[in-house]
Order: C-alpha cells, then sequence, then structure tokens
C-alpha cells in the first residue's frame, strides 16, 4: 500500500516526537507532510529540515523570523490560530495527528473533518469538550477518528480484533442490548501518589508531582496523571469514541503500564493489548490501520516479566475519576468545564499558587456552579469553557 501523508498538529511535544520517528520506522508506509507547532520554533524548524514537509505552521507569530532563519528549505509556512486551521485542511494531507495540548486542538480537528481528513487523536480535550459533535460531524463525512492515546488505541485493538470494525466511529452510546461489550476497562499507572497516604496530600511539591513513574509527557499531562484527572477524561474521551455508557467505562490501576487497557465482553471473557510504555506502537497503529506493519519497536520478553499488578482505584483520595464520571453522566457544557477548570488549576499549581489537593477542590466547585446546557453547539461549549477558566481563576487566587 502507498504511504499515508500525515499532518501533526504538536509536532514539538512528546507525542510529536513520537509521530517523527514512526515516520522515519516506517518510510514506506507513513509521509509527513506539515508539521505545527505553539512556539518552539528552534525545534519546529530542526524537525522540519529533517523530515522536508510541504508546510510548517507556528502559532506564536512571534516567532516566525527564528523560524524562517533557520530553515534550510521554503515550505509553505502558516501562523497563529488562523494557521493551525489552515494547515489541519492541507490538501495533500489524508490524515491530521492531533497532539496538542490543552484546548486549541478542538477547532483545527473540526476544520479537518469538514475538509474530509482522517483525525488520530492525541488530545483528549477534543472529544471531552465536544464529542457529541465530533463523532456526529465525523459520521456525516464518513472520516475515521482513530485513538492515538494508548489506553483507547488499546481498546479500539481489541475491539477491531473481536469484530473487524470497518470504522471506531460511533455516533451515539449504545445499551447493553445493543452490544457484546459489557465494559471497558483502563488502565492507570496510578501516578507518582499511587501509595501516599491521603493525609500527606497537602504537601506535595511540583517537583515531586512533575515525577511520573513511567511515562516522559509534558508538564500538564504528567500532573493529570498525578490527581488521575489524566484518567478522568480518558474515560469520557473512551465514551464518545467506542459507544459506551459511562456506568460501563472503569478503570483499574495497574502500576508496570504493560497492559495499556482491556475490553469484557457479555460472555465474561476479556481481551487485552500489551506492549512496552512507548507511544509508536499506537500512533503507528492509527496510521497503518487496518493492517499492522514490522517495526524496529522492542517485543515483549515475558520471561522478564517478574508481575503484572492490578488494584482498584482509591476514589475517595483521588476525586478527579468521580468528578470525570459525573461530568460524562450529565454530559451537555459539564465535561467542557471540567476539562477548562482542570486546566486553569494545573496551571496554579505548577505556579505553585495553589496546593495540589485544591486542583481537585477548583474543578468540583467550578462544576457545581455551572448551569449546564444538553446537546450544545460549538459556541455554546467555548462559552461554557471561557466561563470555567475565569470561575476557576477566581477560586485559585481566593
Amino acid at each position: 500500500m502507498r504511504r499515508k501523508r500525515v499532518v501533526v498538529l504538536g509536532a514539538t511535544g512528546s507525542i510529536g516526537e513520537s509521530a517523527l520517528k514512526v515516520a522515519h520506522d516506517i518510510p514506506d508506509r507513513m509521509e509527513i507532510v506539515g508539521l505545527a507547532a505553539n512556539s518552539n520554533a528552534k525545534k519546529l524548524a530542526a524537525q522540519a529540515n529533517a523530515v522536508r514537509p510541504k508546510a510548517v505552521c507556528l502559532v506564536d507569530e512571534s516567532k516566525l523570523p527564528e523560524l524562517r532563519g533557520a530553515l534550510e528549505y521554503e515550505p509553505r509556512v502558516f501562523s497563529g490560530a488562523k494557521g493551525l486551521i489552515e494547515i489541519a485542511c492541507l490538501a495533500e494531507a489524508e490524515m491530521v495527528l492531533v497532539a496538542v495540548v490543552g484546548t486549541g486542538g478542538l477547532q483545527p480537528a473540526l476544520a479537518a473533518i469538514e475538509a474530509g481528513k482522517d483525525l488520530a487523536v492525541a488530545s483528549k480535550e477534543i472529544l471531552v469538550m465536544a464529542g457529541e459533535i465530533v463523532m456526529r460531524e465525523a459520521g456525516e463525512k464518513g472520516v475515521q477518528i482513530l485513538p492515538v492515546d494508548s489506553e483507547h488505541n488499546a481498546i479500539f485493538q481489541c475491539l477491531d480484533s473481536q469484530k473487524k470494525r470497518s470504522t471506531p466511529n460511533v455516533q451515539r452510546p449504545t445499551s447493553n442490548e445493543e452490544t457484546d461489550v459489557r465494559r471497558l476497562i483502563l488502565t492507570a499507572s496510578g501516578g507518582p501518589f499511587r501509595q501516599t497516604p491521603a493525609e500527606q496530600f497537602e504537601g506535595i511539591t511540583v517537583e515531586q508531582a512533575l515525577k511520573h513513574p513511567t511515562w516522559n509527557m509534558g508538564p500538564k499531562i504528567t500532573i493529570d496523571s498525578a490527581t488521575l484527572f489524566n484518567k478522568g477524561l480518558e474515560m469520557i474521551e473512551a465514551h464518545w469514541l467506542f459507544g459506551v455508557e459511562m456506568k460501563r467505562v472503569e478503570v483499574v490501576v495497574h502500576p508496570q503500564s504493560i497492559v495499556h487497557s482491556m475490553v469484557e465482553f457479555s460472555d465474561g471473557s476479556v481481551l487485552a493489548q500489551l506492549s512496552h510504555s512507548d507511544m509508536c506502537f499506537p500512533i503507528q497503529y492509527a496510521v497503518t490501520w487496518p493492517e499492522r506493519v514490522p517495526n524496529s519497536l522492542p517485543p515483549l520478553d515475558f520471561g522478564k516479566l517478574r508481575q503484572l499488578e492490578f488494584a482498584t482505584p482509591r476514589y475517595d483520595d483521588f476525586p478527579a475519576l468521580n468528578l470525570a464520571r459525573r461530568a460524562g453522566d450529565e454530559g451537555g457544557t459539564l465535561p467542557a468545564v471540567l476539562n477548562a477548570a482542570n486546566e486553569v488549576a494545573v496551571s496554579a499549581f505548577l505556579e505553585r499558587k495553589i496546593s495540589f489537593p485544591r486542583i481537585w477542590h477548583t474543578v468540583g466547585s467550578v462544576m457545581d456552579r455551572h448551569r449546564n446546557v444538553a446537546h450544545p453547539d460549538l459556541d455554546a461549549i467555548l462559552r461554557a469553557d471561557q466561563w470555567a477558566r475565569a470561575e476557576a481563576a477566581r477560586l485559585a487566587t481566593e
């Protein structure tokens, strides 16, 4: 088969770096035709010089002279938030990998869908904020929404192997009577405080929270892993991706991060996907699906796996999971509010303005104050997002 032509939004982050590794590893199956970054002009230029995409985009327009000065060839150069939308609709592209941290990837993702591009989704916020809209638009346009988060990619692989689904797109959750899926089980490393007593949470420092035991990620995602908000967002994402009610999306703590997620079927059978903790695995599967392609990634050596542990999350000590379940159950604009309030609270914690437990307290308080809007359009979602940010910022300074 010919190569898949891909635009990477968030190229200079950890997911973007992994995507470039995959493209280098399977050059006959993946071609990078566009790279976009927020503000790291030097790194974006170095990546572009290495893979020579047809277009690049830098959202921070003040860094454009630095980018142009470092480029060794002349690609099309886009800039600003408008440029991010334009490169997402690049005529040469067949797929857009969205790895933008936060809410900045939502409008480019919707624009890519409108332009008929498949999406490989690594930004949870897209489906958390606007899962109903994204899945409906994708269904109407006939484009694929392929998960890149290791947990959702694992679930997709389990479902795909069971039914050989022609598409992962589902426009609405189904009832138990309409599916043979009993549970989706997302695995969580548990973060650095998996065994830390709750009475010690108040003293947790930024440096301690940034030491993730398994994954090397950006600061926001790393803090989300420490609070378990990362897993809460993934529950809502799974709800929309796979059309499964929130009550059938569960979390289990698995410190080794070898089993990336599991699916339990109506007969009690459980399928799991296992691999080393490397984002190249799910990125490659999203790009080459429905085929599997050999690569240079290391296989599992089961003789060296000493143990695989599983445990129930400490729901009372880590309230993020219950807050996310509530947001996913109620739907409407509440998931967008949860997401926005969490982004602001995490920033406040990283800036040492609030304590670690106040991240949860801030999000819960903002959710309690919100007047939910059912079946919102994009404008209503964005208004709820802005309101939640302002409210969370106010609470974080009290």
